[in-house]
């Protein structure tokens, strides 16, 4: 008589599926995405891996796609958002809308794209000498533990029109859509370049810094970008798990805690470079390069659909002083332990803060504190 099925207990449905993928899975609190080694991943006929990160949630993860030079994946199309960043080299990709017409739009590094739900599309490397490796955030963990079905997930015919946008949303073109600082926000699907894109100031987080919120493909997947001038560095906050946060432009570090008494984490960063900070751990981001300093975070629920209600209360109050029921730390209510270490690794990399404006550095340079 044949033994019985074990009965499923705690059961992800997900963490199987990439087992069964045969490509490399890496896991840290930080990781430098360019350097992750990659290997044959069948289903899209190039090079992949996984990535995931200490603090990346229930809702997302990352894959890495190597494309060789000249080469191309295989055409792809599955009912899970993603939102793909650009890391190294040049190519296209074309999107196959319900009516059957084929878009297609060219990207180079630090460009940012989505993918319309189920939309068929396909990668191609326009290099004939250099890989073209794309970081692509998605929401197929949650979407493969909720139907655990992979039939379903990636043979579904249902089309999404109204997720594809019109026809320049694929151009670079966009449309602004004003709110208040800190939440305003561009519509579009096809951002060329990160590096170069308009960002508008956003006092309340700190330090002359700057911002703006993406709703990409009308989807659920948030991502945001901001800017640190030289010589600052943003106000210390926390939210829930699953923000990833990737190095555009410069180089810096971000520090983590949840108790500030105890030795910070630390994550330093440049391009190439993403964490994900765990649930409720507070962290913060210092820019210790010559240059303004800028990053990408990727999340799951947005300004337009937040998905959850935490994620709603963190767009309220993510500029909200704790003290009042947010999630940020004022200047002069962080730990003097952080401008400290600040001004030091300031002098390791010959560079001068530009911090006096917001904060008394005095009793640091006389060595007071």
């Amino acid at each position: 008589m044949a033994k019985a099925e074990e009965p499923k207990f705690l059961h992800d449905p997900y963490l199987e599926w990439v087992a069964g993928e045969g490509i490399p899975v890496v896991e840290d609190f930080g990781i430098d995405l360019i350097k992750v080694e990659t290997k044959p991943w069948a289903r899209y006929g190039t090079n992949g891996a996984i990535a995931h990160l200490k603090g990346r949630g229930d809702f997302i993860s990352i894959f890495i796609i190597d494309i060789a030079p000249g080469g191309k994946c295989e055409p792809q199309q599955h009912l899970y958002e993603e939102v793909v960043y650009v890391l190294e080299g040049h190519g296209s990709t074309t999107v196959e809308t319900h009516d059957g017409r084929t878009h297609s739009f060219e990207w180079g590094p630090k460009s940012l794209f989505a993918l319309p739900l189920n939309a068929k599309y396909q990668h191609f490397n326009a290099s004939g000498q250099e890989n073209a490796k794309l970081s692509t955030t998605t929401s197929l963990c949650v979407m493969l533990n909720l139907f655990h079905n992979t039939d379903f997930i990636f043979n579904n015919d249902y089309r999404f029109p109204e997720r594809e946008g019109t026809e320049t949303s694929f151009s670079g073109e966009g449309e602004f859509i004003p709110k208040r600082p800190g939440r305003h926000m561009w519509e579009t699907n096809f951002v060329p370049d990160l590096s170069k894109f308009e960002l508008r100031k956003w006092s309340k987080r700190g330090a002359g810094g700057s911002n703006m919120m993406f709703v990409l493909a009308d989807g659920s997947m948030h991502s945001h970008m901001s800017e640190m001038p030289v010589g600052t560095y943003k106000k210390g906050h926390r939210h829930g798990a699953d923000f990833h946060v990737f190095c555009v432009m410069g180089e810096g570090y971000s520090l983590l805690w949840y108790d500030d008494t105890e030795p910070y984490e630390r994550v330093d960063w440049q391009h190439g470079v993403v964490f994900a900070p765990p649930d409720g751990m507070f962290h913060q981001h210092f820019n210790t390069s010559p240059d303004p300093a800028r990053y990408l975070a990727i999340a799951f629920g947005g300004l337009r659909y937040p998905m959850t209600e935490a994620k709603r209360r963190v767009f309220m109050g993510m500029d909200v002083n704790v003290r009042d029921g947010g999630a940020q730390i004022e200047y002069e209510d962080q730990s003097p332990r952080i401008h400290k270490m600040f001004l030091e690794d300031l002098a390791k990399h010959g560079a001068e803060s530009k911090m006096a404006e917001f904060i008394d550095e005095k009793p640091y340079l006389d060595g007071t504190i």
